[in-house]
């Protein structure tokens, strides 16, 4: 048994790593670009691979506040997959099953995260603090946010490009949180959990703007549906 839990253990690392040095690569090549979507491809399954373990792995000792987070942060990456798929729906076709179901998991995943956050049920959520509440609630957002534009789809047709964009650099902040909280033992708590969110979710919001008036001046998006980068 604990031969498997190091088996898990090392797997974890070594996707998260892959993901922590390969995310780059996709973000800084062409948009829609044979090694962009190459690169996508490689992140997106590393980080499906770094959730299943640290759920698994989170769930047999347990380490729920782990578990919930790797939901909460695997479904960043998931929803901007998903996103590429739903750029062009065919006629009557809109949000599929998985989407709906993938969105309510992450919302209830979510709002476990603010309940025992506030709750603190055992020491290991003590030592965190606050810092499941602000995941928790970042995920009840931006779930809610998705589960609203799947029954009232947005008008804008460029919305599936922020909508992908947009949670790809959102779960690469969670990869650098990962790397800060186990390697950045120098500074508090809180702040190894949440410096990555407080300068990404910024940056983010910059970018989209950037985007939104690129746009509007007559640039289009490129990326391709059979790719998720």
């Amino acid at each position: 048994m604990e031969t498997l839990i190091v088996t898990l253990r090392w797997i974890h690392i070594v996707a998260g790593m892959l993901a922590l040095g390969l995310a780059p690569a996709a973000m800084l090549t062409v948009k829609g670009g044979r090694a962009h979507r190459r690169w996508g491809k490689i992140y997106f399954w590393s980080m499906a691979v770094v959730a299943a373990t640290a759920v698994s792995l989170g769930l047999w000792r347990p380490k729920i506040f782990l578990a919930l987070l790797a939901v909460f942060s695997f479904y960043l990456a998931f929803s901007a997959y998903r996103a590429l798929f739903r750029k062009r729906p065919a006629p009557g076709q809109g949000p599929r099953a998985i989407d709906w179901a993938a969105a309510l998991v992450t919302f209830s995943a979510s709002a476990a995260l603010v309940v025992l956050g506030l709750l603190q049920p055992g020491p290991s959520w003590k030592r965190v603090g606050f810092v499941p509440v602000v995941f928790g609630a970042l995920g009840i957002v931006l779930s809610g946010l998705d589960v609203w534009k799947f029954a009232r789809p947005p008008a804008d047709k460029n919305a599936w490009w922020f909508d992908h964009m947009g949670g790809m650099l959102g779960s690469y902040i969670a990869t650098v949180s990962a790397f800060s909280v186990v390697n950045f033992t120098f500074l508090p708590t809180a702040v190894r959990w949440l410096w990555p969110t407080a300068i990404g979710i910024p940056l983010i919001t910059l970018w989209i703007i950037y985007y939104k008036i690129r746009f509007r001046r007559g640039a289009r998006p490129r990326v391709r549906a059979t790719s998720p980068g």
